[in-house]
This record gives structure tokens, sequence and C-alpha cells, in this order.
């Protein structure tokens, strides 16, 4: 894509942020659009949130699972930029209306505790740099009509990122497996899914090192401080005003996400 053309989708895809209304998937107004350009149009985007006084505060890896590459019909992970703008306190209201065609997916967060710059970052590499990990939703959201998005489509709108909420009970990674961690997601009361750890790419850190390593030749490097959602652990689900959503995984605790009017 031309670079008129990388800003042009920039355009509609933030106008549909400001004005709440979904726009046409970018590979039927750009059917020749690549990864490439999606991940193009998704760091215009960025950077001008960045500009306008945002600041990145870590990065998510998407559609990590069989169960999510199935749901939303893609065949490989994705990464997104998580803005400081997306971080919601847990149990207070989250305004549904501000999401465009919300759903929540809980995931396993890692706070790093020291940089990690690819390529050539290891597991063993991965694991020094975690501080500590806390449970985790995550609101995906679409600017794309209808949830019609194809790999493209959800790159170039940032992963399909919407917000997240971060339980504030830190775990070290000596003291659990991630791998065996189990989840139980509910909507209002009700068990709608279960999963494990060893849903994301096997292992949660596993995505890590997928994305610091996808990254890193780009230029970007995983920050101290920054959150990391490696992927979700069951399917994605709808949310709307009123739906209270909770993620329990055992001994990591749980975290909720509370949606208002």
């Amino acid at each position: 894509m031309e670079t008129a053309a990388v800003r042009e989708v920039a355009d509609r895809l933030l106008l549909a942020y400001e004005k709440g209304e979904p726009t046409a998937p970018v590979i039927e107004t750009h059917p020749d659009a690549t990864i490439t350009d999606a991940y193009r149009i998704q760091q215009e985007q960025v950077r001008r949130w960045v500009s306008d006084g945002d600041v990145v505060k870590g990065h998510k890896v998407g559609l990590a699972s069989k169960a999510m590459q199935q749901q939303m019909g893609v065949d490989q992970p994705d990464y997104g930029h998580l803005l400081a703008g997306m971080f919601h306190l847990e149990h207070q209201p989250i305004s549904a209306a501000s999401l465009l065609q919300p759903r929540v997916e809980p995931e396993i967060a890692f706070v790093l505790g020291r940089r990690l710059s690819g390529p050539g970052v290891t597991v063993a590499d991965a694991l020094r740099a975690v501080d500590f990990v806390v449970p985790a939703l995550e609101i995906v959201a679409s600017r794309i009509t209808d949830w019609r998005i194809s790999i493209v489509d959800t790159i170039a709108d940032n992963a399909s990122s919407g917000g997240v909420v971060l339980g504030s009970k830190p775990t070290l990674l000596s003291d659990v497996d991630l791998r065996l961690t189990g989840c139980s997601l509910q909507l209002g009361g009700e068990l709608v899914a279960t999963g494990a750890g060893a849903a994301v790419l096997g292992s949660p850190v596993n995505a890590l090192v997928w994305l610091a390593n996808t990254i890193g030749p780009l230029g970007i490097d995983l920050e101290p401080g920054h959150v990391v959602l490696p992927g979700s652990m069951t399917r994605a689900y709808p949310v709307s005003a009123g739906d209270t959503a909770v993620a329990d995984m055992g001994e990591l605790g749980t975290v909720t996400a509370v949606f208002t009017a």
C-alpha cells in the first residue's frame, strides 16, 4: 500500500473510535493489503495516540489459541499495543457505550521487570524478565462492521484492542505452572467457559517469547513495567451494559469487570 492509503485507512479507523460507528473491512476496500501493510496502519494510529498524549504501557498477543483462531477464522497470532487509556480498574464501571462490539477474554497478564529485546529471545530470557503475573480480562472490540475480520483487518485495528482489567493479586512465576493454570469465565453469574494456560501456544510464556522476537526486528522492545497479554484461554464472549464478567484462575486469584450504560 502507498503511504497515502495507509493514512486513509488509519483515518477511517480513528474516526470509528471517535464516532462509535464501525467501518468496512480493510480487505474489502483494499483487497491487496498485506500483513505488513496492516502493521503500518496500526503503527500510524499508535503514533497519533502518543502524539495526542497517550502512553504505550504494553502489548497484547491476539489469536494465540486454537479456539480464538477458529472463532475469528485466522491461522496465526498477531499483536497490538496497549495504551494507558485502555486500562480500567477492577470492579469500577466501564462504559459499554464507549466500546464497539465488545467481548471479553480471560488471560494471564505478565508484568515485566526487565527489558526484552528480540530477536533471539529464549524461554529462559522471558522467564527472567517477568516480575509477576496477575489474572486479567481483556476487552476486545472491533471497529470493523459485524466483526467481519481477516488477519489484515484485526492487525490494522490494533489487534482488536478495546481495554484491559488487571487483577490485584501478584504471583511469582516460581510459584505457579502457567500451563496447568485453569480458568473459569462467568457472565452474569453463569459459567460460560473454562480453559487452561496450555491453550495459549502450549504455554503463555511461549506467547511472550513470540512477541519479543516478532517486534524486536521492528525496533520495538518490551520495557520494564510493561504489561503483556499473551492470549485468551477461552473463546471471546460478547458483553453489554449491565454485564459483570468474572474470571477465576484458582491460585492466581480472580478479576472482575463491570459494564454499565
